[in-house]
């Protein structure tokens, strides 16, 4: 009964959140027992030079071993994934695999300059501020000691990495580039002679966009955006 109420629970997750999430969960089981993470991060001379291309990806999807920092950036993954499809990316799965491409093309260029070796984490921060600044009103509330509005979230994120005594270059990557993306898509396009630059190609859409929505879906909801005492919170005036 438990395994099919789990089943049932997976299967409700939307396709893209639930395809990343799992990566990165097989991922790290598989470091455990198959490989090792010299084999998955990420290096310039060996992608380009001995052509093991893998590397482009898998470096999205390690976090570390499972301990506490796992735990935090799988739930937040999870969360903040899983809310961006099924709210303003709803019935646009084409256009939020095109965010995935673009966010992980810009983090990869700039991942040339800096020295990182695994690119999830600032992935998840980008995840994190584009959802935050889709949902301006949205007051959060972290680890029962600060009380803020969405737009802050990746900020406070930051600082707890910080305390944490983590390089803070990973999550100011994740920010730059989801405000790259969040100013494109959603600020540009509606300033006097903006344009959208960002546009979906059509073969995306051929295969990730289908005609109707499934009427039984059952979204997960916004207001409560963290799910967990960290990130709870609720819409102003709600």
């Amino acid at each position: 009964m438990a395994y099919q109420s789990l089943r049932l629970e997976y299967l409700q997750i939307p396709p893209v959140s639930r395809a990343y999430t799992t990566a990165c969960v097989l991922t790290t089981a598989a470091v455990l027992e198959l490989i090792t993470p010299f084999q998955l991060y990420f290096n310039p001379e060996l992608i380009f030079k001995h052509f093991q291309i893998w590397r482009l990806i898998t470096n999205f999807l390690f976090f570390g071993p499972v301990g506490f920092n796992f735990l935090f950036n799988m739930i937040f993954l999870y969360r903040y994934c899983r809310m961006l499809e099924e709210g303003s990316f709803r019935g646009r799965t084409a256009d939020f695999v095109f965010m995935f491409l673009f966010g992980g093309f810009l983090m990869t260029l700039f991942g040339l300059f800096v020295s990182l070796v695994f690119l999830g984490q600032a992935f998840t921060i980008m995840l994190v501020y584009v959802w935050s600044r889709r949902n301006p009103y949205v007051r959060m509330n972290f680890f029962g000691l600060l009380n803020f509005q969405a737009p802050f979230l990746p900020w406070v994120l930051m600082g707890f990495s910080l305390l944490l005594g983590n390089s803070i270059i990973v999550d100011l990557l994740g920010i730059a580039v989801g405000h790259i993306y969040f100013f494109l898509e959603d600020v540009f396009p509606n300033q006097p002679g903006g344009i959208r630059i960002l546009k979906t190609p059509s073969i995306l859409k051929a295969i990730f966009d289908t005609p109707e929505e499934d009427p039984n879906y059952n979204p997960l909801p916004e207001e409560r955006p963290g799910g967990f005492a960290w990130g709870e919170g609720q819409r102003l005036g709600g």
